[in-house]
Order: C-alpha cells, then sequence, then structure tokens
C-alpha cells in the first residue's frame, strides 16, 4: 500500500488530540499503515496540507481531530467550487478525537483508537455524498465550503457559535446542551424563506432548518434520523417557530430522533436548497460557523470515497 498522509489538528477535543497523538502513531504503524504526518498550527491549515498532499500523489488522506478537521480535509479534496476533486480516486480516512464526533455516528464507526486503525489498514470504499454550500462570511462576501455532515441556520448556528468560543472541556454532549439552553435564553424565531429544488416550500418564523446528509449534529442530537449518506437527496428539517417551552420540552426527542412526527417539525428533501432571510442569521456547516445567510446548498451524489 502506498504512503497516506495523516493530517492531525492537536488542539481538538481541548488539546487531548495532540497529548493522545504518540499513541495514534504507533496503533497506525501496529496496523500495518505506512504513513507521513503533519500537525496543524492554526484554523485553515488542514485544508491546504490535504491539497498539497493530494497534489503531491497520496492516495489517502487521514483526518485526525473533530468533525471540524474532518470538514477542513474534505475541503483539500477541492481545488474551487466546480465539484471537481484533484484526484477522484483519492480517499478520506478519519480517526474522530474531537468534540463533537456527529459523523462517526451515521457509519456505525468504531470508538477504540485499535478498531479504527484496523478499519483504516482494511482500506474498504463506501462512496457518499456531500453537500456544497455558498453563503456570506463575516465581511459579507459570497464564499464556499464543502461539507459531509449537516448544515444549519438559527438557533443551530448560533449555538454552534457560542460552543466554539468556549473551552469545549466536558465533551460534546454536554457542551452542546449548554450552549442549546445559554442560547435559548436570548434567542429570537428567524424568519426564513426556503426553497427547495427551485420550489418555494416554507416561509416563516422558523426555530431552525437543517441541510442534512448525515443524521447527527450538536453533540448527538439526532436532527435527521432517516437522512443517509449515499441515497441522493439532502433530509431538510425545519422547525417551525417554537416557543422556549417546546424547546425545552422536546429536546430529548431531537436526542432520540424521534422528533419528526411533532406537529411544527417538517421533513423534506430535495438536491438543492436557497434559504434566505431579511434578518440576521447565523449558518454553521460541519460543527463550525462559517458566514450567514443568504445561503444555498447543492447535493453532489457519490463524490467522494470514505474509508469505512
Amino acid at each position: 500500500m502506498k504512503k497516506s498522509m495523516v493530517i492531525v489538528n492537536p488542539v481538538s477535543a481541548n488539546g487531548r488530540t495532540g497529548r493522545n497523538w504518540p499513541r495514534i502513531d504507533k496503533e497506525l504503524r501496529n496496523a500495518g499503515l505506512t504513513f507521513d504526518a503533519q500537525l496543524t498550527s492554526k484554523s485553515g491549515e488542514a485544508v491546504q496540507l490535504t491539497r498539497k498532499a493530494i497534489q503531491e500523489g497520496y492516495p489517502t488522506v487521514i483526518a485526525v481531530g473533530g468533525d471540524g478537521t474532518l470538514n477542513e480535509v474534505l475541503n483539500g479534496f477541492f481545488e474551487s467550487d466546480d465539484a471537481r476533486p484533484i484526484n477522484p480516486e483519492a480517499r478520506l480516512g478519519l480517526i474522530p478525537s474531537g468534540t463533537g464526533k456527529d459523523f462517526i455516528k451515521a457509519i456505525n464507526y468504531p470508538r477504540d483508537i485499535r478498531h479504527v486503525c484496523r478499519t483504516l489498514a482494511r482500506n474498504q470504499i463506501r462512496t457518499i455524498d456531500i453537500g456544497l454550500a455558498w453563503f456570506r462570511d463575516a465581511e459579507g462576501k459570497r464564499t464556499f465550503r464543502y461539507f459531509i455532515n449537516v448544515a444549519g441556520m438559527g438557533m443551530d448556528g448560533e449555538t454552534v457559535d457560542r460552543v466554539n468560543r468556549t473551552s469545549k472541556i466536558f465533551g460534546g454532549r454536554i457542551s452542546f446542551l449548554w450552549g442549546t439552553i445559554a442560547t435559548l435564553v436570548q434567542y429570537r424565531n428567524r424568519e426564513l424563506t426556503v426553497e427547495i429544488d427551485g420550489v418555494m416550500r416554507y416561509h416563516g418564523e422558523a426555530t431552525l432548518v437543517a441541510v442534512a446528509n448525515g443524521q447527527y449534529f450538536g453533540g448527538g442530537m439526532r436532527i435527521a434520523p432517516e437522512a443517509g449518506l449515499d441515497d441522493g437527496h439532502f433530509d431538510i428539517i425545519v422547525v417551525d417557530g417554537m416557543t422556549k417551552f417546546e424547546i425545552l420540552a422536546n429536546l430529548y426527542r431531537i436526542y432520540q430522533g424521534t422528533h419528526l412526527n411533532y406537529p411544527k417539525v417538517y421533513l423534506m428533501r430535495g438536491r438543492h436548497v436557497r434559504a434566505t432571510s431579511l434578518q440576521r442569521v447565523f449558518l454553521q456547516v460541519d460543527g463550525e460557523q462559517p458566514g450567514v445567510l443568504d445561503a444555498e446548498f447543492k447535493l453532489l451524489p457519490r463524490k467522494l470515497k470514505l474509508i469505512c
């Protein structure tokens, strides 16, 4: 097997990834992988390191870190927003070591490092869908980002912004639960318009909207329990104007994935989503908060080779 490139985010999981890297390095070698490794030193660097590795001929890039690190590595597989990968045969592997670990819940991925490394060594490929989001950054400039799991807006975007400004010392579930409740205190529903495949499907005061490729976000909330990574469409979840009491009373439903039968929760499906608002609405993409609406989301079917 040719050498892989391992991209490590040492500050993920409140620095635990950096402290655990020597053990991960050992387990990768014990599993029979040959690889080079690079540790990131700043936000966004994993994109450039991945892009350079693929251009240099590495057939596999392995992300070591959280969902944000995974997202950066994913974006390094592409040079622009034209959805053409640098190398269509390049494979993405992951060693989950972040706070939320939401993406791996959708692929029944092992949690033990030794078993993860053995999974990578087996090199079994699943070709999955990914998403491409266009939005406005903090300066108002239109930009884009690929995503592998879930993009969301409204209360979800504000919660991610709050959580990412804290230490996350208590782990994913507690950090995001605290962030949700703390955000709820001041949050006001936002008026949103959502178009799906060119047809307006929702207009009103929404609590949140999730554009889901995977099933989980927010440290274990099963926001899109019917979503599939290779089913050829997004699951779009709209939570319509819940009161604070309704949100608190139904949080357990979201964790369990039983909220779809609640009267104010709508499930729609499609491949092209456009969300607009006259208000300032925060966006989250794979657990990061890169900008605000207006935004568009396009499904790219079977675009990524994932080792799982």
